[in-house]
């Protein structure tokens, strides 16, 4: 025999009302429905989605209605750049600097004159075009790309050579584009 099998039951201390057991599988039941019409709501949802995507679709600013421009319209019409942007001409410089002030940190050959070798003007290295090129052209929108990406530009977007698109166009059975510095970038067929 054992300390357990002595112990007397003991009432308990609050006599509590027995909860009804109605009461407990009606919210048992309501859960139950909430979590199954949720499922449903989850499963139907997609589906409703696809079936109406022009609800839930991302809509493209307007770009749809540039397939057919009129003639006269302002997306039509070459962009120019403002006169309040170009320099005024009694600021341009006359003639650039005959002396180059870039230090290149070379020894100084006055005086030793190659006879043979004939006089070649040296020239200031610049930068070369910028590096993107014209990938496509559709609905007056031109797709770009450089080492960074590509983009998609329309009149007047500013290109990744800090130029502006000026114009898009057909030459010869060709899409071309045309910078605000005169640059024409032309599409692969």
């Amino acid at each position: 025999m054992t300390d357990f099998d002595a112990d007397e039951a003991i009432a308990p201390l609050t006599t509590a009302r027995p909860r009804p057991k109605y009461r407990s599988q009606r919210s048992d039941r309501i859960l139950a429905a909430v979590g199954v019409a949720l499922a449903a709501a989850a499963a139907a949802f997609p589906w409703y989605v696809f079936f109406n995507e022009e609800k839930f679709g991302i809509r493209i600013a307007g770009w749809e209605q540039l397939n057919d421009l009129p003639p006269g319209s302002a997306a039509r019409r070459p962009f120019s750049v403002s006169p309040l942007a170009t320099p005024d001409p009694e600021n341009r410089l006359a003639a650039p600097p005959a002396i180059d002030p870039v230090v290149t940190a070379t020894v100084s050959s006055i005086g030793e004159v190659k006879e043979d070798a004939p006089l070649l003007q040296e020239l200031q290295p610049m930068p070369g075009r910028s590096g993107f090129r014209l990938l496509h052209v559709a609905n007056g929108r031109a797709l770009i790309e450089d080492g960074n990406g590509m983009y998609m530009v329309q009149v007047g977007s500013i290109l990744p050579d800090d130029s502006r698109l000026a114009t898009v166009e057909q030459r010869d059975g060709k899409w071309v584009i045309i910078t605000s510095k005169g640059e024409i970038y032309t599409a692969p067929q």
